[in-house]
């Protein structure tokens, strides 16, 4: 059972790194937003060959939509993190770990390492003894 607690424990400070490293590569596709804001500037200029401003404005979409969906897997990586350093919300900590493993390779290694570990009986029951403790102290 002490096994059990060090690889949550584990698990939850890798869950904290992968987020942090998500959080970091979810703002990449702002370039997308900035390269679209220059070409809106360009289009209101007059010149030669501006290019379109509709291009422009879909790149800003593109850029702000896909940074959000990658601040929000963040987040999500997070929370999960936080509940099996909890050892709260068992079903939200193997849902999050299900959809890691899209993630090639960091997500996937997490995510299955993760998923094995919480499939054990015996870290079933530090979640169901956490739970029946009541509010957790922090």
């Amino acid at each position: 059972m002490n096994q059990d607690a060090e690889h949550l424990r584990l698990l939850s400070i890798f869950h904290y790194i992968v987020a942090g490293v998500s959080a970091f590569i979810s703002l990449f596709p702002l370039f997308y937003s900035g390269v679209g804001a220059l070409f809106v500037y360009l289009a209101r200029q007059p010149g030669e060959s501006a290019p379109p401003e509709l291009l422009g404005w879909f790149l800003v979409g593109f850029g702000i939509f896909f940074a959000i969906v990658g601040l929000a897997f963040a987040l999500l990586i997070f929370l999960g993190g936080r509940a099996l350093a909890r050892r709260r919300h068992y079903g939200f900590a193997f849902v999050v770990a299900c959809i890691e493993c899209i993630f090639i390779p960091f997500g996937t290694i997490l995510g299955l390492f993760t998923l094995i570990v919480l499939s054990r009986e015996s870290a079933k029951r530090l979640f169901l003894s956490a739970a029946s403790a009541g509010p957790v102290q922090t």
